[in-house]
């Protein structure tokens, strides 16, 4: 993180922009909620019978609002970081719209639920292949518990041995600052394993 100082001028602010993906219901809104320093911007529907039936994936989770669109926060690191943070929403309809939040960012985090894995699945796939935001994947402790391993979670997901993976709580508002963290992180050892100062500096806007 580049920034440059005087004895009369505070450090020069950086911000960056991070994506918080995943599928339905895996608490993306509630990450953003937890930390945001400002009242989160989201746009929370209420769920129809014929919404549920347009989206699959929403049954059985016992939801009764979904993201139409986004969630949006922002968070003060340090005295010369600010993040804003974009929750993207889960189903598959909205999927499109990945496109358009994902751009300029310069992290992503895809937040998982063990209990059901295969909906994250889209999201892996969406980062590794569709986008070059460097990106980690953050089991989510639903009940404060990891009832898996993180090795047989990378494993049910296939990840990439570079790809980082992490607990988080997000409902813990120090659990999600760790994971918002270790996403920067991720991306400037990609940068600069790739391109030295200048990419970490482009990295973070």
């Amino acid at each position: 993180m580049a920034f440059t100082s005087s004895p009369d001028r505070s450090p020069q602010l950086t911000s960056a922009k991070i994506v918080v993906a995943g599928g339905f219901g895996v608490g993306k809104t509630t990450l953003v909620g937890t930390v945001s320093e400002i009242p989160p911007v989201n746009t929370e529907a209420w769920m129809t019978q014929a919404a549920r039936t347009v989206d699959p994936d929403t049954q059985g989770t016992g939801k009764v609002t979904t993201t139409v669109a986004m969630d949006f926060g922002r968070i003060t690191m340090s005295p010369d970081l600010v993040l804003y943070l974009f929750g993207t929403p889960g189903q598959a309809r909205f999927w499109p719209m990945w496109d358009d939040l994902s751009r300029g960012a310069s992290a992503a985090v895809v937040l998982v639920d063990t209990r059901r894995l295969d909906v994250s699945f889209p999201a892996v796939n969406y980062f590794e292949n569709d986008s070059d935001v460097p990106f980690i994947v953050a089991v989510n402790l639903f009940d404060g518990e990891q009832s898996h391993d993180l090795a047989e979670v990378r494993d049910a997901l296939q990840l990439d041995p570079e790809i980082p993976l992490v607990a988080c709580d997000a409902r813990d508002r120090a659990s999600v600052v760790q994971t918002l963290t270790a996403s920067l992180t991720h991306t400037l050892r990609r940068t600069s394993a790739s391109g030295g100062p200048d990419r970490q500096a482009a990295a973070l806007r």
